[in-house]
């Protein structure tokens, strides 16, 4: 008997073998033909449509101010775990003495699952962790969990990433409770899709309820993306009326600017009284430079803020990070010095040394 056979006496053909599972059947195949005949490459997330600039460019995420000092322990390269610890002094909104420890595996691990688990615990008692399980090549799901001593400082948040070949959907929750009798918290949906192989377009809806005596709240904002050859584009409207565009550019093989803009409307509605709409924004521009052994990394922005941070590697455990923040406006510096040495076994430091052995594997997350 064939399968053909089988698949018509199987109690549930009607599903598949009537005129309208067909046609949509048929239709479906005919669209991803044709987007797959445009050559349409993924474009990333919503999250980070400005990645280039904003993670890259920027140095917000890499700043700080006071005294660092990290020391970093590599067991295992593949699957990677390491352990570090970290001091800090004089700084601010960091700990005096945080404990890490990371665990990571990729599809060059035989015998792993790809996951990542990251841990960090300080002095204070605040422990975070992530822990992140790819179910398929496209399917991730990505977990974080804050717990801190204060009350309302517990955060829960589930991420489900979707990435396929020429589009990205996310679906990510915040805080989710049912226990109460109805639902509260914050859900995120966003879609990312790519039309052209240059231009990407896509959308972010924001669902949310703080507690079950107040309502919930809706917001829809949009966001574009255009690639050239050396350059990238995007544009975010949020649902507020606040407008975000930033412009990377890499000027040469070892040069980076980048461009941000951020304009907030605010008091659209109120009267004469109240002065009428006005418009608040802030520009920024900054520049990275990669040298042989170094980084640099300067911003400037429309509020007099002038920012800077040198990453220097001395040797190749070694790394001396110095950061410095000028605000003229309100006449206020900070500068910041980290060290940071990372520590591996005799079997690792051979391996690096001698150029053998397999490289540190790319974890997918």
């Amino acid at each position: 008997m064939s399968i053909m056979e089988l698949e018509k006496e199987s109690p549930l053909a009607f599903l598949y073998s009537n005129s309208v599972s067909t046609a949509l059947l048929d239709t479906y195949t005919s669209i991803s033909e044709r987007r797959e005949a445009l050559g349409l490459s993924n474009p990333g997330t919503v999250d980070n449509i400005a990645r280039e600039v904003q993670r890259d460019v920027f140095l917000t995420n890499y700043t700080f101010t006071g005294l660092r000092a990290d020391l970093t322990k590599a067991f295992s390269m593949s699957p990677l775990f390491q352990v570090s610890h970290a001091f800090s002094m004089g700084s601010q909104g960091l700990p005096p003495y945080t404990f890490a420890a990371l665990f990571g595996t990729s599809k060059a691990c035989p015998g792993y699952a790809p996951i990542f688990m990251q841990g960090n615990v300080d002095n204070e008692g605040q422990l975070m962790t992530r822990f992140n399980y790819r179910w398929t090549p496209k399917l991730v799901t990505k977990t974080q969990i804050q717990i801190a001593p204060g009350p309302g400082q517990a955060m829960a948040q589930f991420d489900n990433e979707y990435t396929g070949n020429d589009f990205t959907a996310s679906l990510k929750t915040v805080n989710p409770s049912a226990i109460d009798g109805g639902l509260t918290g914050i859900f995120v949906g966003s879609y990312l899709q790519s039309v052209t192989p240059s231009l990407a377009l896509g959308l972010e809806a924001v669902w949310q309820r703080a507690a079950l005596n107040q309502g919930p709240e809706t917001a829809v904002s949009y966001c574009a993306r255009y690639k050239g050859s050396d350059w990238i584009v995007s544009a975010q409207l949020q649902a507020q009326g606040a407008i975000s565009t930033s412009y990377w550019r890499r000027l040469t093989d070892k040069v980076e600017a980048g461009v941000d803009l951020n304009l907030a409307f605010a008091g659209l509605s109120g009267g004469p009284m109240m002065g009428g709409p006005r418009k608040e924004g802030v520009t920024t521009v900054g520049a990275k430079y990669d040298f042989r052994m170094s980084t640099f990394r300067a911003q400037v922005d429309s509020t007099g803020k002038l920012s800077c941070l040198l990453e220097k590697r001395v040797a190749p455990p070694v790394q001396l990070t110095f950061a410095a923040d000028v605000d003229h406006f309100k006449q206020q510096a900070k500068i910041g010095l980290s060290v940071s040495i990372e520590a591996s076994n005799e079997e690792l430091q051979e391996q690096q040394e001698l150029g053998v052995g397999q490289p540190a594997p790319q974890i997918p997350f």
